[in-house]
């Protein structure tokens, strides 16, 4: 009969625990339920979209790998050594690792806790018959389970859930930034590059033209102060270079930085000259509501006001009645620890027992504990529409710089043109003595300044486009999955 009492206590012990799980899972929490918040964005660009910007559908293929676009293979291997080695990235990374342990720890809470115990122990008791001495052995299992009656806990887990899916948002939205800043900055290189050999190839023609003027001058055809001129004129085309080298070694070395790698890593990589990326004719932008729907910054503000909401009912939780099951199973033996395994001389021992722990007086900690999370959700919220208007302002500056910039690249090249015609016509001009050396000197000064500010108009172009492609929130579909 005893027998028969104890396998229906642990039968008790074991199905219990499983049927108030699927009774309380289904049950309500207290705190507000989060409803994602509708943000008021216009259908349409509020800039006029020109210069091949158009408002067709994103696709989202080419918009997860933009970098292709330009057509560069090696910007693309750069791009891939900066997904793979990149410290920032492989940080955010741990940051998702931590964020996915912390959710399975908020889970855990809701599952009883059960612990193993054993104890060894010698007994001397003396009495008036004698004194009776026996060793004593224990072992068994101990369980704790405090039920979720009021949805405290799965509050807690909403919350973990929606920080780990804040986690992963950033570890997107970082990626976004790095592959920018990488393009960026390899831009950055083939502009200065392209600026030197401008440079150097004015710096030859200017050369030649002191040659002329010094020439001129031991025939006394002209002034020495034609050849001081000339002179004064190719050293500071010359003082530039200078500049220009100290600029482009440091972008190389930011870029081997953002590779993971130390400076000096990327210098063989691009030691050869190239041109500046060239955009694509057209580029497709979509609308408003497609880029709140895409960006990392702003799907991980949305996810973290989730969790602020969620963690209104943990606090909420903390005002009502707490219960709890404890129970025990073990084993006891008297002699030696081998009697534990004997039916015969081994005692089972289990209990069952409930508990309940309600603050009743607490100098209103729960309650202000409450508004905490309260301005918390509000500090939340309003950072999710920060999140949106910056959003919505980055697009909005990439679509007028990048249309407006292909006007002025338009200007420059014909302005260029004009400037290297009147320099090779002021040449010829000068060397048959119809003008003088100062209109000669004008020329070759302005085919170098409109030379310049093309190069560094066209890097503009590609540089806005690469703007544009980060405020749109490309880059992270194809490297980091859902």
């Amino acid at each position: 009969m005893r027998l028969l009492i104890q396998k229906k206590t642990i039968r008790l012990l074991v199905s219990l625990p499983a049927a108030l799980s699927m009774l309380l899972f289904s049950g309500c929490a207290v705190g507000p339920d989060y409803v994602r918040p509708e943000p008021p964005v216009t259908g349409a660009w509020y800039t006029e979209l020109k210069a091949g910007l158009t408002a067709g559908r994103i696709d989202l293929q080419t918009l997860a790998g933009w970098w292709t676009t330009l057509n560069d293979p090696v910007l693309s291997s750069l791009i891939d050594q900066a997904v793979e080695g990149n410290r920032n990235l492989q940080e955010a990374r741990a940051r998702l690792r931590e964020a996915r342990a912390r959710r399975g720890v908020s889970e855990a809470e809701l599952f009883p806790t059960l612990e193993a115990a054993g104890s060894a122990g010698y007994n001397r008791i003396k009495t008036s018959d004698g004194i009776n001495e026996a060793n004593l052995y224990k072992t068994g299992f101990d369980a704790v389970w405090e039920l979720d009656v009021f949805g405290g806990k799965r509050r807690h887990l909403e919350a973990s859930e929606a920080e780990l899916q804040a986690s992963n948002e950033d570890l997107r939205d970082v990626l976004v930034s790095l592959l920018a800043e990488v393009a960026l900055n390899y831009v950055e290189v083939r502009i200065f590059q392209t600026r030197l050999s401008i440079l150097e190839t004015n710096l030859d023609l200017q050369r030649e033209t002191y040659n002329i003027s010094r020439w001129r001058f031991e025939a006394g055809l002209t002034t020495q102060l034609d050849v001081e001129q000339a002179r004064y004129n190719l050293e500071q085309t010359r003082s530039q270079i200078p500049t220009l080298r100290t600029g482009l070694e440091q972008t190389k070395n930011r870029l081997s930085v953002l590779l993971g790698q130390p400076p000096g890593f990327t210098k063989d990589l691009l030691s050869d000259r190239k041109a500046i990326p060239v955009t694509p004719l057209e580029v497709a932008v979509g609308v408003p509501a497609d880029v709140l729907r895409r960006r990392p910054d702003i799907r991980s503000a949305e996810r973290r006001l989730a969790a602020r909401t969620a963690e209104i009912g943990v606090a909420t939780a903390e005002r009502y009645p707490k219960f709890s099951l404890i129970g025990s199973i073990g084993l006891e033996a008297a002699v030696s620890p081998g009697n534990l395994l004997s039916s015969g001389d081994r005692a089972l021992i289990s209990s069952i027992a409930s508990s309940i722990l309600w603050t009743v007086f607490d100098a209103g900690r729960i309650r202000q504990n409450i508004e905490v999370q309260t301005a918390l959700q509000e500090q939340a919220l309003i950072q999710y529409e920060t999140a949106i208007l910056t959003a919505l302002e980055e697009v909005e500056n990439t679509l007028i710089a990048y249309a407006d910039e292909q006007v002025r690249r338009k200007s420059l090249l014909e302005a260029t043109q004009a400037a290297q015609r009147a320099a090779d016509l002021s040449s010829d001009q000068y060397a048959s003595g119809m003008i003088d050396f100062q209109v000669m000197l004008d020329a070759q000064r302005s085919l170098l300044s409109f030379q310049d500010q093309l190069a560094v108009s066209e890097g503009k172009v590609t540089l806005n486009l690469i703007g544009l492609y980060k405020a749109l929130g490309g880059g992270w579909t194809a490297l980091v999955p859902d």
